[in-house]
């Protein structure tokens, strides 16, 4: 039996979060990983060894590892001493596995191995790269965590340098019957990958349905105040190519408290100004999730059930992969 082939590009929480679910499925799955991060134990590590940065390609790689291998414990401990409370023991991991190989990608597949991941996760170049913005205000910045601190709009984002994107991430790309892209980070998770060289040409010669996934709330200092169509007006001027499919989640089953506490950070549920538009599905009534992550306080996320919801629109589904 042929396997459906989905694609997701992104970065960081969003892409994890959708992975989780798609994994239980019987498609062919290829994740592709924004390389910018330079925050964190990520940062460290990209400037001491010269590498892409380990952070998102370790989260999404244990997103589609076996829950109960005791690997995906490893990969995710984060070191307490004072000396290390900085890194994740994955991050070292890939670290040392791209000193053992002589290639980052060589070692995110060895990484893959150990975890025996259900599908595929690459990085979407094997460079070393810097986010680099224009602000409305005139004012460039470089470095992905500058980036998302300003708080002064982007007006443009490009790289530091022109790199080309690994030759199997633009085959993956032009081959999905599906490609994905989001939730994430506007500026930081979904754009970063568009700026290589040959992604957006890639998925404009894709067959396949090109989709949106947008994010639930609003990030502050990042995407303030923006609605629906912002988001995929920012989005598709870099892909170069409008998508055929865009979803917009309600916010339900999240108490006000926790509305709340976003809004006084600057962040609110994203509008759907695009009720017009053919293109647009309204995942109506899907709770969303508060769980706890490395912060240690209540997020919203999407749940599986609305992420269900939206492959069942999609038509992805079936047998639960075993």
């Amino acid at each position: 039996m042929v396997l459906r082939k989905v694609l997701l590009i992104g970065g960081g929480t969003g892409l994890s979060t959708f992975s989780r679910v798609l994994k239980n499925l019987n498609v062919d799955l290829t994740l592709i990983v924004a390389i910018t991060d330079d925050g964190g134990s990520s940062g460290i590590l990209r400037e001491a060894m010269r590498i892409p940065p380990p952070g998102d390609i370790r989260n999404n790689i244990i997103a589609l590892a076996d829950d109960e291998e005791i690997l995906t414990g490893i990969f995710s401990h984060r070191f307490s001493s004072d000396a290390m409370k900085r890194h994740s023991l994955g991050n070292i991991i890939i670290a040392g596995l791209t000193e053992m190989y002589g290639s980052f990608p060589e070692a995110v597949k060895a990484a893959s191995r150990l975890l025996k991941i259900r599908g595929k996760v690459l990085p979407v170049a094997d460079a070393l790269v810097n986010l680099v913005a224009k602000l409305d205000d005139g004012s460039i910045i470089e470095g992905e965590s500058n980036v998302a601190l300003s708080g002064i709009r982007v007006k443009e984002l490009s790289l530091n340098r022109q790199v080309e994107a690994m030759p199997e991430v633009l085959n993956e790309i032009e081959k999905a019957d599906t490609v994905i892209v989001g939730p994430g980070s506007l500026y930081t998770s979904l754009i970063p990958n568009f700026l290589v060289s040959g992604v957006s040409q890639a998925f404009s010669r894709s067959k396949g349905e090109k989709v949106y996934v947008c994010n639930i709330m609003t990030q502050p200092r990042e995407s303030e105040g923006y609605d629906l169509g912002k988001h995929v007006r920012i989005v598709e001027s870099y892909t170069k190519t409008p998508f055929d499919r865009i979803f917009w989640t309600e916010i339900g089953g999240v108490e006000e408290s926790v509305i709340e506490r976003y809004r006084r950070s600057g962040s609110t549920p994203v509008k759907n100004d695009m009720q017009d538009d053919s293109r647009v599905t309204c995942i109506c009534g899907a709770t969303t999730e508060l769980i706890v992550d490395g912060r240690k306080k209540n997020v919203v996320r999407h749940s599986g059930s609305s992420i269900l919801s939206i492959l069942k629109e999609l038509e992805i589904y079936g047998e639960i992969a075993l």
